[in-house]
């Protein structure tokens, strides 16, 4: 019996139904583990630590908070800088581990060791040597409050060193490592005055011998250039003076329209050409023609004087040249990098109530450490001369744009990057239902608030 279209679609139905029932292998060969709550952190530790070095817990001279540090026995301690990509730009890391690794490898179904992980953030953390000086620093905190030498006594290093005890976890274990209880009082004794009594060594806080270390610190930091991006921003652009005279330019003001309504007014209506005086452009122009109109001629020489007015404007086009009013000697730029040294050095390692003191120290001393007078005075005068040219920009010309020094450039950048990263936030967190509903007209629609109002 000959096949109908009806058994051929029964057919073909039951052929789709078949592939269907058969499970289809899209199982994935390996399983990946669930987020870290705790994931780990890549550091780059020093060649020079042994094995017995370990990361330990202390109390941050700057803000009074446990800290992780990583203390060797023998090299000494070392502190971790974190290096981390913008978040512009999202960087992870992929890291292979060995048989050897500390971190747990995860195993497949087939026994397959997977030796990898994958980091959420590209943060690195960088381990480099610190000076156990500032580590002690708030131990003395309390005695650096008084300003009289006369109040503060000499005590024992381990009495000093119980102030801080509680606020740093690990250091009654680091004391009796190696050389640890050695290096921490060699650098007690650097900023504090000392006394025998017996066997034992006792410590008193001098906060001038603590003005000459940071001191001696920043001038090795400053004998050769600081880092670029400190070195443009904190010494050229501060020492950077403002430029005498703006640029203008001087033009005429004869108006084109005014001459073509001049020449017309002494363009006679008669045909002749010889009456007529006219430029040298319009001379050859009219020899070569042979017959003419008024009208004609009109326009040729209106032309004519347009374009000789044009010449005489951008010829007469001058612009002033912008020079530096002042110059920076070498020794006021070597001041600046002195100064700016010593800063970065405070605002890191240096409780804020002890930075206070030590600039005031540093003014009021006789005589002064460093000499910082012909370094004030440049930059008095430059003040000086920016008030001046703001006062004159104020009352200068208005109907030109004001031009945006660099740093007010900078700002609006970083205010417009900013204002940029808001909003990608904003959006980010928005549902697709709510972007929906932005795009929705409604004009003459009523508010919500307009059903709830009493009738």
């Amino acid at each position: 019996m000959a096949r109908t279209t009806r058994s051929k679609a029964s057919a073909s139905t039951a052929a789709t139904s078949e592939t269907k029932s058969t499970p289809s292998n899209t199982k994935s060969r390996y399983t990946l583990p669930t987020e870290s709550t705790n994931p780990p952190k890549l550091f780059i530790l020093p060649t020079s630590a042994t094995k017995d070095a370990k990361i330990v817990s202390l109390l941050n001279p700057r803000y009074t908070k446990p800290t992780r540090y990583l203390v060797c026995p023998e090299t000494g301690i070392y502190e971790f800088t974190r290096i981390a990509a913008p978040k512009a730009t999202p960087r992870s890391w992929l890291i292979e581990c060995g048989n050897t690794g500390k971190v747990e490898e995860k195993t497949s179904e087939d026994g397959a060791e997977l030796g990898a992980y994958i980091t959420k953030g590209a943060d690195l953390y960088v381990a480099t040597l610190i000076d156990p000086l500032f580590l002690i620093l708030p131990a003395f905190a309390a005695q650096s409050a008084n300003t009289k030498d006369e109040k503060r006594m000499f005590i024992s290093s381990d009495d000093h060193l119980d102030s801080i005890r509680e606020k740093s976890p690990h250091l009654s274990e680091i004391l009796r490592w190696g050389n640890i209880r050695t290096l921490l009082e060699s650098r007690m004794a650097a900023i504090c005055d000392t006394a025998e009594a017996g066997d034992e060594t006792m410590f008193r806080f001098n906060e001038d011998k603590l003005l000459t270390e940071v001191l001696s610190k920043a001038q090795k930091m400053s004998e050769q250039s600081l880092p670029k991006s400190m070195e443009e921003k904190f010494v050229t652009k501060a020492l950077e003076a403002p430029v005498v005279g703006m640029k203008r330019e001087n033009t005429t003001t004869l108006s084109i329209s005014q001459t073509e309504a001049q020449v017309q007014s002494e363009t006679p209506a008669s045909t002749s050409t010889v009456s007529t005086p006219k430029p040298e452009s319009v001379e050859s122009q009219s020899s070569a023609l042979s017959t003419g109109t008024a009208p004609s001629l009109v326009s040729e020489v209106s032309t004519a004087a347009t374009s000789v007015v044009e010449e005489s404007i951008t010829t007469t086009t001058t612009a002033a040249e912008l020079t530096p009013s002042l110059g920076a000697s070498p020794e006021i730029t070597t001041l600046q990098r002195l100064r700016t040294a010593f800063n970065f050095i405070c605002s890191c390692y240096i409780a804020p109530s002890q930075v206070t003191r030590l600039q005031t120290k540093l003014k009021e001393q006789k005589p002064p450490p460093i000499d910082f007078t012909p370094l004030d005075n440049y930059l008095e005068e430059i003040s000086k001369l920016r008030q001046e040219l703001a006062a004159a920009r104020s009352v200068g010309d208005y109907s030109r744009k004001r031009v945006l020094d660099e740093e007010e450039l900078a700002d609006r950048a970083e205010k417009k990057r900013r204002k940029e990263e808001e909003e990608k936030r904003k959006k980010a967190g928005e549902s697709k239902g709510v972007r929906d509903l932005k795009k929705v007209n409604t004009v003459g629609m009523k508010k919500m608030s307009d059903f709830f109002k009493k009738k």
